[in-house]
């Protein structure tokens, strides 16, 4: 038998009978899906330190299970100090396994040891995608404390298979992520 992530069971489970319920579809495929969860660090700083660019690739790398890799300035910004092909930032795509993988871990570890944690914000994007920005890497218990040299904030986007935003936000919060209450 194959290894299937215990938060894929739990959407195949408990999610979409639940969605099917909400909105009324009438079959399995209507429901939507979480496609993929991208993660993103922009690093203005990186124009004067190449290191702090090696720093957040292992320590995204670390976080995600998977390799991240560096994003590159498309053009020329000389008041940034910003030259094209210039490294600005990092970011890694999860699909599959390792998207369910780290949700869960978002879930259940990470969002938890923010300090005064009281939900995240429902703000969409209007096409059934949701933002979520982290102000410390170091809420992940893969990163090691007396390591870090600066505290970075990083973006984690949900691209789901939703038509709309509402239908999107009730499939995260199904999945378990704790939005503020209206």
């Amino acid at each position: 038998m194959t290894y299937v992530p215990s938060l894929k069971k739990v959407y195949e489970e408990q999610v979409v009978p639940a969605l099917m319920k909400e909105f009324g579809y009438t079959t399995v495929m209507q429901c939507p899906k979480l496609e993929k969860i991208v993660i993103n660090q922009g690093l203005g700083d990186a124009t004067a330190d190449k290191k702090i660019i090696e720093i957040s690739l292992k320590e995204i790398s670390a976080i995600t299970g998977q390799k991240a890799v560096a994003t590159l300035s498309k053009k020329d910004i000389a008041g940034f100090k910003v030259r094209k092909g210039n490294a600005i930032g990092v970011k890694v795509t999860l699909r599959r396994a390792k998207m369910y993988e780290f949700l869960e871990r978002l879930i259940k570890v990470a969002l938890p040891r923010i300090r005064d944690f009281n939900g995240i914000g429902g703000k969409m994007d209007g096409r059934g995608n949701y933002t979520l920005g982290v102000t410390e890497q170091i809420i992940f218990p893969e990163i090691n404390m007396d390591s870090v040299t600066k505290i970075q904030g990083m973006n984690i986007t949900f691209v789901t298979s939703a038509n709309t935003d509402k239908e999107a936000q009730s499939l995260l919060s199904n999945f378990g992520l704790p939005f503020k209450r209206k």
